[in-house]
């Protein structure tokens, strides 16, 4: 887990790869879900440090919203219980911060599938945990992943505080998660796929950079994260960085959590 790992080399705290799994005690197993958060506990930005105004350099213990998602959904399907699906919970937990035993902007990092990345950004930090972890949740044989992650500032400016972005291939799964997503009272909104912009990821020295520059920002993101899905399975992105922080109340909104759940029974009963 080269991707992974190189975010979180410069934390005097060591990273932790969660995966907690909740399995019926009875019953056939109809689906297999996986849902992956992005848990950077606190985000610097590393040598790419964040500056400047509107940085939000001492909010990013935000920066694990798409994981405390998943660990507050994986608590409601504990205690709800639902028959015929079962549901991996997997977080790839670190720091991103700045040492001398850090990543440096221009290094190559391989991630678990082999692939090859330069990072041109170390603010570009939570792409490269989800990597690996979208590999480790596609070797666990699900058939539909989720992936939540207060990934980009760019989701913020095209879609504002109230409202996520969701980026996927799938149109049965942006149907099935958006339903749920209106069952529960969250807004989420889809957004395109563009393949063409992939050519902004490209690298010289490796298959791909982490960022592709300001434009489309978003959409560059979700592109990278495509990488490290099993074609078979089907993939569904949720980038959450407007509606995962309450700037009124100065506190977590736990936003996700009831539409993960609402998505994972409505697989239970397929």
């Amino acid at each position: 887990m080269g991707s992974y790992l190189g975010v979180a080399a410069a934390s005097a705290n060591p990273p932790k790869f969660i995966h907690l799994c909740y399995k019926p005690t009875s019953g056939t197993i109809k689906k297999k879900l996986a849902l992956v958060g992005k848990g950077l506990t606190f985000d610097s930005g590393g040598y790419n440090i964040k500056t400047g105004p509107g940085c939000s350099i001492e909010l990013m213990k935000f920066d694990m919203g798409g994981s405390a998602a998943v660990l507050g959904a994986s608590k409601a399907l504990g205690q709800i219980k639902p028959s015929g699906v079962e549901v991996h919970f997997i977080i790839a937990a670190c720091e991103n911060m700045i040492s001398g035993t850090g990543m440096r902007p221009g290094d190559i990092v391989t991630a678990s599938n082999g692939k090859t990345i330069e990072v041109n950004n170390t603010d570009a930090e939570g792409r490269l945990t989800l990597a690996d972890a979208l590999v480790y949740a596609c070797n666990q044989g699900v058939d539909k992943i989720v992936d939540l992650a207060t990934l980009t500032g760019a989701c913020i400016i095209a879609l504002g505080s109230s409202i996520a972005g969701v980026f996927t291939p799938s149109d049965e799964l942006a149907k099935e998660v958006v339903a749920a997503s209106e069952a529960a009272g969250e807004k989420l909104c889809r957004m395109p796929m563009e393949d063409s912009y992939w050519e902004k990821m490209k690298s010289g020295v490796a298959d791909m950079a982490n960022s592709g520059g300001r434009q489309a920002g978003s959409i560059l993101a979700a592109l990278f994260l495509k990488q490290f899905v099993d074609e078979k399975v089907q993939w569904l992105h949720i980038d959450m960085a407007g509606p995962v922080w309450n700037d009124k109340k100065k506190s977590a909104t736990g936003f996700a959590i009831p539409t993960l759940v609402e998505w994972a029974v409505s697989n239970s009963s397929c």
